[in-house]
């Protein structure tokens, strides 16, 4: 019978994200990383743009925010609930995410 590690609540203990989005590793293993990420206004800087050799799900589990993918003209608004796959070498960027209440994130990076 496996080992069942303590558990853990994705919302407590929050960063407050207030200077900088903060990235954190909850699970990884050979193929995939699972990752928190907390937003609070932050955004890709103008005229960059993020592009991952991997696929990349994200889901929105609490707040707003709004992607941009290089050659689509209208933004892909994300709401609580909302996730989206990315697929690999994809060029996208964070346009928005809301500026007075934290975004959280869960983000499954796949090999």
């Amino acid at each position: 019978m496996p080992k069942i590690k303590s558990h853990k609540n994705l919302f407590l203990k929050l960063p407050s994200a207030k200077t900088r989005e903060v990235f954190q590793t909850l699970a990884k293993g050979k193929g995939f990383k699972i990752e928190r990420i907390v937003s609070l206004g932050q955004a890709t800087p103008e005229g960059k743009w993020l592009r991952s050799h991997k696929a990349e799900w994200v889901l929105v589990l609490c707040g707003r925010a709004r992607l941009l993918f290089k050659g689509v003209s209208s933004a892909l608004d994300l709401r609580e609930g909302d996730h989206v796959l990315i697929p690999a070498k994809t060029y996208h960027r964070v346009q928005w995410t809301h500026p007075k209440k934290r975004t959280v994130w869960l983000a499954l990076h796949l090999a």
